[in-house]
């Protein structure tokens, strides 16, 4: 295994080798860390002398067409349990080992918790004020409080449900839908169970919480962004492609939504010129929901237990 060339994708946050010790796969392979997100044909040339790829959840896209080019490789490893931008059956044919590394049991609330710092972002205006305060300025907004608020939660699976303590805390009505829930369901987890249709009429606050999937995508229709109110915000920490993308732009521009909290992107990295970049009424932040250093040490070391393990032939 001397030769063995391994590539650590999309490191962003530089923290891959400092969060796991590597020191027993660097002793049998060469490591490669990449810091920057690769286009299809960079990534081509650029990887195509590597035996194996360490991918970080969906940042690297791999299409058959890309692993038909990657003629050396014998092994991926992903994060997390699923990977819907690899193609599963390019992997089998090519007989390409495939290894999922979980992350950690701590840091599985950090997307629910990135989602709660979106929701007060934009009701205290925090973003808009932090800028205004660099710049020399003073208060310029009022902010609104989520006591009394109704908070609508389209989903109530594992990372809907730790929404809900944290909005009682706060004092707010909880109400929830997904094709699958019902009412038994949802007040077994503190929530309201309503109709979709009711939960965007009612709601102060939407955050979505489902997984992205053929029933699931689109789920947000430009029917559902009409009847939220004129103040309501949307919040997603899922995946864009629940929502209608050029309905949710036209709402934001046109006013006839409050505002939106995105971490989620149809493209990511988001374009530097994509149309969202130019609204006001929105906060966004770079799929941030997964990427807490808990979470991420679990996957880097879960990863190296897979890599060692792979070098020492172990199945």
């Amino acid at each position: 295994m001397a030769d063995f060339r391994i590539a650590v994708l999309d490191d962003y946050q530089h923290v891959a080798l400092t969060l796991a010790d590597w020191s027993p796969v660097q002793a049998q392979a060469e490591v490669v860390v990449f810091d920057r997100h690769l286009s299809e044909d960079e990534a081509a040339k650029q990887l195509h002398g590597f035996d194996a790829l360490c991918l970080m959840r969906e940042r690297m896209a791999m299409p058959r067409r890309l692993l038909e080019r990657l003629r050396r490789l014998k092994l991926i490893c992903i994060t997390g349990g699923k990977h819907r931008t690899l193609d599963e059956d390019a992997v089998r044919e090519r007989g390409i080992k495939l290894l999922a590394a979980s992350g950690s049991e701590t840091g599985a609330s950090a997307t629910s918790e990135l989602a709660w710092g979106l929701i007060l972002a934009w009701m205290r205006r925090i973003p808009q004020e932090a800028q205004a305060m660099r710049e020399g300025g003073w208060q310029t907004q009022c902010g609104s409080v989520l006591r009394g608020k109704t908070l609508g939660l389209v989903g109530l699976g594992k990372l809907g449900r730790q929404m809900v303590p944290v909005a009682q805390a706060f004092g707010m009505q909880v109400r929830a839908w997904s094709q699958n829930l019902t009412p038994e369901a949802a007040a077994a987890a503190g929530a309201q169970y309503t109709s979709k249709e009711d939960l965007f009429i009612i709601s102060d606050i939407v955050s979505l919480h489902l997984v992205l999937g053929e029933r699931s995508r689109g789920i947000v229709t430009r029917a559902d962004l009409a009847r939220m109110r004129p103040h309501a915000l949307l919040v997603n920490t899922a995946r864009a492609g629940l929502v209608d993308q050029d309905a949710l732009y036209e709402a934001l521009a046109q006013g006839r939504i409050g505002g939106a909290a995105l971490d989620v992107f149809d493209e990511e990295p988001l374009p530097p010129d994509d149309r969202l970049r130019t609204l006001d009424k929105v906060v966004l932040t770079p799929h941030l929901g997964y990427a807490a250093r808990e979470q991420m040490r679990g996957y880097q070391q879960n990863t190296v237990r897979h890599l060692v393990d792979y070098l020492a032939g172990a199945r």
